[in-house]
């Protein structure tokens, strides 16, 4: 059964990609529960588990199963290109109890105890749920969202390229197997069906970690949003750093061509220090030193700076 949205030329006009810190979050749960199905993740499940331990999630749980439907409300599509976990978290805070209840109905959940409780006072277990998920953020996400973050910004940088050399049919073409595009239409084969047009709004693409390797989808009264598997999610725990061909490091230095080897898809400071092991400032000088030489450049993608090659870059990093 797909779900299928037709698309105007205000719609395409309107396409915009977006990520967003409280889907990871409550994707992440699936994973603690079902490890099996997400083994690419198994670094952070260890990392995070023993941290749980006195960390109540029944109530989080019984929202969110390992499969199936949750709750829209828990990840409400993204309104800025960057959401901050913490506004994100006062929308879910500031549902309205009726469509918590409405929605929450929707699940089919391993412990209906735990659900009817929500249900019988959606208004305190929106305010609950919204707790726990607080809590679990600061236990078990915080730490990992800005190596999280930097894959997420990579993947849009590369997705918007895409876009801008080769259209919308040269975007979904190469973005999941389960999404196609067929004229003015795009088809998302889902457990649901779904058939509307968009109205003029656009659709919201989100990026994803933790939802790999499924695509997921947002229809009305929300605002059209899917949610597909980021490029790299395979490398997100690697500790491994890029390679550095001697003759590059003689030339340039060992940390530049380091950095410069990193760069296989655009990324910010932060997330370049978090995989080489550096300070944000001891990257920021050496892509700063690799600007001026024409090796790389800057673009602002909302609040933050994300850098890529340049050509003359790409062809020093080719001998890798």
């Amino acid at each position: 059964m797909p779900v299928e949205w037709r698309f105007t030329p205000d719609d395409v006009a309107r396409l915009r990609f977006a990520f967003s810190p409280m889907w990871e979050l409550v994707a992440s749960l699936r994973v603690l529960r079902a490890p099996g199905r997400h083994s690419l993740h198994l670094p952070w499940l260890r990392a995070v588990r023993p941290r749980l331990r006195e960390v109540d999630l029944t109530d989080l749980f019984a929202l969110v199963p390992v499969s199936g439907y949750m709750p829209d409300f828990l990840t409400p599509p993204p309104d800025t290109p960057l959401p901050d976990f913490a506004a994100e978290l006062e929308r879910v805070r500031g549902t309205p109890p009726g469509t918590a209840y409405e929605e929450a109905a929707w699940v089919e959940t391993p412990d209906p105890a735990a659900l009817r409780r929500f249900t019988d006072d959606p208004a305190r277990g929106v305010r609950r749920a919204a707790d726990r998920l607080m809590e679990y953020w600061t236990v078990a996400f915080e730490e990992f969202w800005p190596g999280i973050r930097a894959l997420l910004e990579a993947d849009v940088m590369g997705r918007a390229r895409t876009l801008a050399a080769g259209g919308v049919r040269e975007l979904f073409a190469d973005l999941h197997p389960a999404v196609a595009w067929h004229g003015d239409r795009l088809v998302t084969a889902k457990s649901c069906a779904y058939d509307g047009d968009l109205g003029g709004h656009g659709l919201v693409l989100v990026p994803s970690a933790f939802g790999w390797p499924d695509v997921s989808v947002m229809y009305e009264p929300y605002r059209p949003m899917l949610c597909y598997p980021a490029r790299g999610v395979g490398t997100l725990w690697s500790d491994g750093t890029p390679c550095t061909p001697e003759a590059l490091a003689a030339l340039i230095g060992r940390t530049r061509a380091q950095v410069l080897a990193a760069l296989a898809e655009p990324g910010s400071t932060t997330g370049l220090a978090r995989r080489l092991g550096l300070t944000p400032g001891a990257v920021s000088q050496h892509l700063a030193v690799l600007a001026d030489a024409g090796l790389v450049v800057r673009r602002r993608l909302g609040r933050e700076v994300l850098y890529r090659r340049t050509p003359v870059g790409e062809s020093l990093a080719a001998v890798c």
